[in-house]
């Protein structure tokens, strides 16, 4: 049975009007992001997941567009959020809100990972793991988070509390920072003692001591000194691929890769979305005339984020076709190995779906130029992770019952993938 209650459409072999990228139509330039050179060759070696572009990519593209132009989306959405710990408007190193912010941004991309519930689907669904906090910074109202949003509740929570939780120099200490301190940090709402534990719970802690052991060690205690570290480095010019690159040279359980048929292949989801994180947290405001304080050249080599929600949204757009055998996998719930053909396949061709959605965009927008006149966002605005941030959202809010897909044709939404690892 369908996960949730969203509009239904034709099934992936019943469209006539599909038009499959093949594997030589992936260009891919020199100098890319490895994740994309690796998304290719996943793509080309697999031949599970495809990506539909006639019927697929350009539909959406031409919608998230327009939605893009008629609402505004843009990074400055990151400080909108109501659990978001915001650092300065006006970005200044020495306020103590900027190293809070980061420190803040390092220790949730650290565990932004598996927060799907096994309770999903089954009559326990209720009992998914949640955490009681504010709707948001300062309001009285309080609320029960799931999924990504409880890690973020938590850590928010703990913070209120008077936890230094986000700090590296406490979470590194077992003396300060007990593992039953933390085991109490990411407890389930209090009222609902049948709630599930956290998932993955024992593994998220061991990360938390590793990231800071190396923080610690290399780069003062904090999120703010490797930026420091970092820029030195490339004398105030690198990149955020640069910085991608360091984060998972520097930290092992940022190292998200893979290898099939003998060849390593990378995804890197978690160091991507810190960096990204950190772009949008930081993104000057409207009438600022300041380039970004870390990212100056823009993000626009980073790609989407390798989930398991993005790709779903992916295929309730049809840009992403299933098999017959994938979807039924999928709708009985069955997990997912790590690492496994069809993992791969889902990962990669997410990654260049949403390459194409953006090269689509982009010639959009291009055309709307030359029609009207129009001045716009540039290329470095519409980028794969602006585009990812926007997919996760509206996939959310489909989830949640607060939107759906009337306007174009759309596949039935089918539960995500369930694969259970530390890398997303």
């Amino acid at each position: 049975m369908p996960l949730f209650n969203t509009h239904v459409a034709k099934q992936d072999n019943c469209n006539e009007k599909e038009s499959f990228l093949e594997p030589g139509d992936l260009k891919v330039e020199e100098s890319v992001n490895p994740v994309v050179d690796s998304a290719r060759f996943v793509y080309e070696h697999t031949d599970i997941v495809k990506i539909n572009y006639e019927g697929g990519v350009k539909t959406a593209a031409q919608r998230i567009y327009k939605t893009f132009v008629s609402e505004g989306y843009s990074p400055l959405a990151w400080r909108h959020h109501p659990l978001h710990l915001q650092p300065p408007v006006t970005y200044c190193s020495r306020d103590p809100r900027t190293k809070a912010c980061l420190d803040w941004i390092f220790l949730v991309s650290s565990l932004n990972f598996s927060f799907w519930s096994e309770k999903t689907g089954t009559v326990e669904g209720e009992l998914c793991f949640g955490v009681e906090w504010r709707e948001g910074w300062g309001d009285r109202r309080k609320k029960i988070w799931r999924g990504y949003w409880s890690l973020v509740a938590a850590i928010n929570k703990a913070l209120e509390a008077n936890i230094p939780i986000t700090d590296p120099l406490f979470y590194y200490s077992k003396v300060r920072c007990p593992d039953a301190v933390l085991e109490n940090v990411f407890r389930a709402a209090s009222h609902c003692p049948d709630l599930e534990a956290m998932p993955l719970l024992a593994e998220r802690i061991a990360v938390m001591r590793e990231v800071a052991s190396i923080l610690v060690s290399k780069y003062g205690g904090s999120y703010a000194g490797l930026l420091a570290h970092f820029n030195a480095k490339y004398s105030n010019q690198g990149t955020a691929l640069q910085l991608v690159q360091m984060i998972v040279e520097e930290f092992p359980p940022f190292r998200d890769e893979s290898s099939l048929n003998g060849r390593k292949v990378f995804f890197w989801k978690r160091a991507q979305i810190m960096v990204a994180e950190t772009w949008a947290a930081f993104y000057p405001p409207p009438d600022s005339q300041d380039p970004h304080p870390f990212f100056p050249g823009g993000i626009g080599q980073l790609t989407m984020f390798a989930d398991y929600r993005v790709p779903q949204i992916l295929h309730h757009f049809r840009i992403l076709t299933y098999p017959p055998s994938l979807l039924s996998l999928l709708t009985s719930f069955a997990p997912i190995s790590p690492g496994s053909q069809t993992e791969l396949s889902i990962r990669a061709a997410s990654i260049l779906a949403v390459e194409a959605v953006r090269d689509e965009i982009v010639r959009l927008q291009q055309e709307r130029r030359l029609e009207t006149g129009a001045s716009g966002q540039g290329r470095d605005e519409f980028t794969s992770v602006i585009i990812d941030f926007f997919l996760w959202d509206l996939a959310k809010k489909i989830e949640r019952g607060e939107e759906r897909i009337d306007d174009i044709e759309t596949n039935e939404m089918v539960p995500a993938h369930r694969t259970r690892s530390i890398w997303y």
